[in-house]
């Protein structure tokens, strides 16, 4: 069944003017492991009542926010054992983000901030940019990973090179070519373990009990709020809005991993996405969620729909 909650509403012309964008060159789509004819497209909604990040996503902003359809195998595209979806909303302040989990044992133990959160059960977003992207995870106990991404070809041009979080002679700088995927068409990238997002608000809520495998947990739910001046090094090179405008376009990814999967004859890779990459990489930019942006309160879209 077709959701009601995704828009393919952007034109072909609009969609190519991103990609131009957020990759820095016009590249051949054939290069990459996804069709771009299959990467969903999302329209994220203005908030005008104020959010608590409080991790339970019970205000009326996210009652109306369209969901993402389920999540799917990060390679196949195959449904998966457990729901997932994700949200979006924003205001002049923030980007907010919203995740369900369905997982009848929620389970974390990693407490210390940017320990490798992906060997915990997780939830990711990644937020591209011309020149870079950002990583971000977090499992339920509210530990938090990040990096920051520079494709090298940028890195002098760009003006990173100047920032002491993305100097080459900062330890917690290194290079990285990719997971899966290392024959990406820019290149090598340096990411930056050194760099965290200036005012980030992150919180979650555990519906059932945490690593308690005694009984049955519904779930749980993560509630994210990226201020928009932390967006100045992914907005940079091409000059993007922050907050955006109306209609303005963002490549954005969603995902969770877990540390199981579901049993044969099931082809579970333990990695589910938003949008299908077609291989274990979640860092190829080119397969993201394309985000419209739009200044329509987020209020009135339910109340449209019933008319």
């Amino acid at each position: 069944m077709k959701s009601p909650n995704l828009t393919r509403s952007l034109s072909g012309m609009a969609i190519g003017l991103c990609l131009l964008l957020e990759t820095g060159t016009s590249q051949d789509k054939s290069s990459f492991p996804c069709d771009d004819n299959d990467i969903p497209r999302y329209t994220a909604y203005r908030l005008k009542d104020p959010i608590n990040v409080d991790g339970v996503l019970n205000e009326g902003g996210w009652r109306s926010a369209p969901r993402s359809s389920r999540f799917v195998d990060l390679i196949s595209g195959q449904s998966t054992l457990h729901d997932t979806r994700a949200a979006l909303l924003w205001d002049d302040k923030n980007l907010y983000v919203g995740y369900w989990v369905e997982e009848p044992d929620v389970v974390a133990t990693l407490t210390e901030r940017d320990s490798p959160i992906y060997k915990n059960n997780d939830v990711e977003l990644f937020i591209a940019g011309k020149d870079s992207y950002y990583e971000f995870e977090i499992n339920a106990l509210n530990t938090i990973y990040e990096v920051f991404f520079i494709w090298e070809q940028a890195y002098e041009k760009g003006g990173f090179a100047n920032v002491p979080e993305f100097s080459r002679s900062n330890p917690k700088v290194r290079p990285f070519n990719g997971v899966g995927f290392k024959t990406h068409p820019r290149g090598l990238r340096l990411g930056s373990w050194a760099w965290d997002f200036p005012g980030l608000q992150t919180a979650v809520h555990v519906n059932g009990t945490l690593n308690q495998s005694r009984d049955k947990d519904s779930g749980w739910t993560v509630e994210l709020a990226l201020p928009w001046p932390g967006m100045k090094w992914l907005a940079l090179a091409d000059g993007r809005a922050f907050p955006p405008k109306n209609g303005d376009v963002w490549r954005m990814d969603f995902s969770r991993f877990n540390q199981y999967k579901a049993p044969a004859p099931a082809k579970d890779s333990g990695g589910w996405a938003w949008s299908r990459h077609g291989i274990w990489d979640s860092h190829v930019p080119e397969c993201f969620t394309y985000i419209q942006f739009s200044t329509q309160d987020v209020i009135t879209i339910q109340r449209d729909s019933n008319r």
